[in-house]
């Protein structure tokens, strides 16, 4: 078996859907500021912080100017807020297929397992997955100077498991994802349409997660 140190999981469509979750809660607090808001533009969304997503619905509405950073924060805390009472339904059997038996068999093999969720909310929906214990390190993103597109939440996942960055593999859905699993000199695994992987740069890709093996990733490295 190839040298693998470590395997660093994004959460929100990898792991499990809260994409519905998020939609909600950003598309009332949306219709509360007057912006319409689709399911198409929740896609651009995927991977980018609470703030930098308030951003883009605020510029959706030409909303950008209007709000002082004390306001913006709160905008963001409330729609946060709606959305914990949401993933309060969540279940572990709500765990994308095959992604259980996939952090087992790696730790089977003795291979780290961390977390690099742009979410705030990640160890919140962990507990409630009942798969806190699975990971051995979950990155706070406020830790990290820079959000996805940039390396640093991988990196700093590498970094407290003790692995070396090019031995570690990074698994993603989203664009922005892949780019920082890339410019970690990490190897990308991307799950999602294979044609929108591709285009990110991830050298493995799935379409759904119960395809994903520790076997198939050692073999595409």
């Amino acid at each position: 078996m190839k040298k693998i140190e470590a395997v660093i999981f994004d959460l929100d469509g990898v792991i499990v859907d809260t994409a519905h979750f998020h939609f909600l809660a950003w598309r009332n607090l949306a219709r509360e500021l007057g912006v319409d808001f689709t399911l198409e533009f929740n896609e651009k969304l995927k991977g980018i912080s609470r703030i930098e997503s308030l951003e883009k619905i605020l510029v959706l509405g030409n909303l950008q100017d209007k709000y002082f950073s004390e306001e913006k924060e709160a905008l963001a805390a409330k729609k946060n807020n709606e959305y914990v009472e949401l993933l309060k339904d969540m279940k572990e059997c709500d765990i994308y297929l095959g992604i259980k038996e996939l952090i087992n068999e790696l730790r089977e093999n003795n291979i780290k397992v961390s977390l690099a969720s742009a979410s705030k909310n990640a160890p919140i929906i962990l507990e409630a997955l009942r798969i806190t214990e699975l990971f051995d390190y979950v990155v706070d993103p406020d830790s990290v100077s820079k959000g996805k597109p940039a390396p640093d939440i991988f990196l700093a996942g590498a970094k407290a498991l003790g692995a070396n960055p090019e031995k570690c593999v990074g698994v993603e859905d989203a664009e922005a994802g892949i780019k920082a699993i890339l410019d970690a000199n990490m190897f990308p695994v991307g799950v999602g349409t294979p044609s929108e992987m591709q285009k990110a740069g991830a050298k493995l890709i799935v379409t759904n997660t119960k395809d994903l093996t520790l076997d198939l990733i050692v073999r595409s490295i």
